[in-house]
């Protein structure tokens, strides 16, 4: 095994992330407090809440909370779901369980890095770009040209982290078969569904496409609650999720009682979040609309079709990374750079940048940002 390169975006955010003043880059929705969060309880989830107990959990996962998640998809049952602490160990250990040295997988880019260096750790990888010319197309072709024999995982994420891209549920659909036609695992990263700026956009959950796919998704992100740290994998092979369930032995083994049941709280509460988190965002957009308006001669600003994070170009001589760090150091407001998102696979854009759109009240941020940008003139 290869030893995991250091993780970018992690390695910038233990940096900047509590120190900047002006967060911009938040890849999650605005959260809630547990006030809030308890406020959306019914009775039952209520005294179950005062009456935890604080022992060890399943390894798959809490039962009623199985039969929640379950519940959000059209062909899986409880027994089709394994829950994780966040979707980090759920993509580590699915990678781990489904690749081995002499396979051969394809992913995507850009892309969360983990996405790519867990299978590159494994065996090899090929990339197939999404397309910054044709508004982040994912071309079919490309990816059916880059399959082998060997080929056991293709691995997507729509709406897509960070350029904000859904692609049509037609061609999802398609991926979907050409998976199951060469007996291929399609690894999909969901964790953005729901927050789709047109819902009828919203794309089928790959585990109901495909008794083969793996679907992963957590409260993390549309829901807002990253500090529950509970992810899940719905696939409805049996034998999949029992090997899934081995390699969870071997890391958290089990995850939290109290955010287990905070997840399932939220998880009953859905659409009531949902609704309020695409409402922030179609809210905040005019914001971001009217700022990259007065700066049309420095970046290129696409809002996402769905999520709550895009990937605008900067058209400054400085260069992207130069841009990124002289904002943060001299105005404390902090961005993602192009290189957090550079690939080992393909060529990525080197003059982008990650900007977050989800949480409340951007206007400080922004107001500081344009300050500064006016002062540099």
């Amino acid at each position: 095994m290869t030893r995991l390169p250091d993780f970018r975006l992690e390695t910038y955010f233990s940096r900047w992330e509590f120190t900047a003043r002006h967060h911009l880059t938040a890849s999650d929705v605005q959260t809630m407090t547990m006030a809030e969060l308890l406020s959306l309880a019914g009775e039952e989830d209520r005294r179950a809440w005062e009456t935890l107990s604080l022992g060890y959990t399943e390894t798959f996962g809490d039962p009623e909370l199985r039969r929640v998640i379950a519940g959000t998809y059209t062909h899986a049952d409880a027994d089709d779901v394994i829950c994780f602490a966040g979707a980090e160990e759920a993509l580590y250990l699915a990678m781990q369980v489904l690749l081995e040295p002499g396979d051969h997988a394809v992913v995507i880019t850009p892309n969360y890095q983990a996405a790519e260096t867990v299978p590159l750790s494994l065996c090899e990888v090929t990339g197939v770009a999404l397309d910054p010319q044709d508004d982040w197309a994912l071309d079919l072709d490309r990816v059916a040209a880059a399959l082998r024999p060997t080929t056991r995982v293709v691995s997507v994420n729509f709406p897509n982290n960070p350029t904000g891209k859904v692609i049509g549920a037609e061609d999802f659909a398609r991926l979907a078969e050409l998976c199951d036609e060469r007996g291929i695992h399609l690894f999909s990263d969901e964790v953005y569904r729901g927050l789709e700026r047109d819902t009828a956009r919203t794309l089928p959950q790959a585990a109901d496409l495909s008794e083969r796919a793996l679907s992963l998704n957590v409260t993390s992100k549309s829901l807002g609650l990253p500090g529950l740290r509970v992810g899940w994998i719905a696939c409805r092979d049996r034998e999949l999720r029992s090997r899934l369930e081995r390699a969870k032995h071997y890391t958290t083994i089990c995850n939290s009682a109290p955010s287990e049941l905070l997840a399932r709280i939220a998880l009953r509460a859905r659409d009531r979040i949902l609704d309020r988190n695409r409402a922030l965002i179609a809210d905040n957009l005019p914001a971001f609309d009217a700022f990259f308006a007065e700066f049309d001669d420095l970046f290129q600003w696409r809002a996402p079709d769905g999520g709550c994070v895009a990937f605008p170009r900067y058209l400054g001589a400085d260069g992207v990374e130069a841009f990124c760090t002289e904002l943060v150091e001299q105005a404390g407001v902090l961005l993602l750079p192009a290189s957090i998102y550079r690939s080992e696979l393909t060529a990525t854009p080197t003059d982008r940048f990650r900007i977050g759109i989800g949480r409340r009240d951007p206007q400080p941020a922004l107001d500081t940002f344009a300050e500064w940008l006016r002062a540099r003139r």
